[in-house]
């Protein structure tokens, strides 16, 4: 469309003679921050490899805290992707572990419990990872998403948790290692999940050095944005980063709604 009052990029619709632009449908719709600050947030989220800060960029870039915060958050939604196909297969193996993301009893005043948040991972050795924000590690709460998302051909890893048994017996194998007892590999280095605790380390780190703290709310959105980088590990930080601009698509989250898309 052209003339002296119409803003630059903007096309009329043939079918209903509306007025749009290419961020309609997309995480940009309607937002005031300029396009090129939109990718330079999210090509730092995509270069670091352990995150980065909401604090951090809104210095370096040059926007508010808060505008920087919801920047992120947005971004990270629109990394996560739920309508992947199981992973695993035939002769692969797929590790499931869980963690605790929280902080310690001995740095809360009057050495109060820390309220901790469960993460359960599953890893494909050699693939692709996928976490989920869980509340509670129990039988109940794994099977469902395990059978979503490992195919049964596949060889389980776990540890010596009690949870796992029943669960393991439906795959082709289901192997083993106890963490309490100080084992942490067998048969020659095959039965682990060090692939898996590797991942929460980094994990970790990103959180304590980077983040500091997240909030229960918005962890599934956190891991989404681990998720996203570790299984785009092999490639370059542009690739990285223009892998994750089509996931913009119909991801649009407003301010209010930001709170209140929960975790899977």
């Amino acid at each position: 469309m052209q003339g002296k009052t119409t803003r630059p990029g903007l096309y009329q619709c043939n079918a209903c003679r509306e007025p749009f632009t290419v961020t309609v449908g997309t995480l940009y719709e309607r937002s005031k921050v300029p396009l090129y600050k939109w990718l330079a947030v999210t090509h730092l989220m995509m270069a670091s490899k352990k995150g980065m800060s909401a604090l951090q960029i809104s210095r370096m870039i040059g926007l508010p805290y808060k505008t920087a915060w919801f920047l992120c958050h947005r971004i990270r939604e629109s990394l996560r992707d739920t309508s992947l196909p199981p992973m695993g297969g035939a002769n692969k193996v797929v590790e499931a572990d869980e963690t605790y993301i929280g902080g310690k009893a001995k740095n809360r005043a009057k050495r109060q419990p820390a309220p901790k948040q469960a993460v359960f991972s599953l890893i494909e050795r050699e693939g692709h990872v996928r976490s989920f924000h869980i509340a509670n590690v129990t039988a109940t709460t794994l099977r469902p998403i395990i059978a979503k998302n490992v195919e049964l051909a596949s060889m389980l890893m776990t540890d010596e948790s009690t949870v796992y048994p029943k669960i393991g017996a439906k795959f082709a194998n289901h192997g083993t290692v106890n963490h309490s007892a100080g084992e942490y590999a067998r048969l020659g280095g095959y039965i682990h999940i060090n692939t898996a605790e590797n991942f929460f380390s980094i994990v970790k780190r990103g959180i304590i050095g980077s983040y500091h703290h997240v909030s229960e709310a918005h962890l599934h959105r956190y891991m989404g944005e681990f998720d996203y980088r570790y299984n785009t590990r092999t490639v370059s930080d542009f690739e990285r980063f223009s892998g994750s601009i089509p996931g913009i698509v119909g991801k649009r989250l407003t301010y209010r709604r930001i709170g209140e898309i929960g975790a899977n």
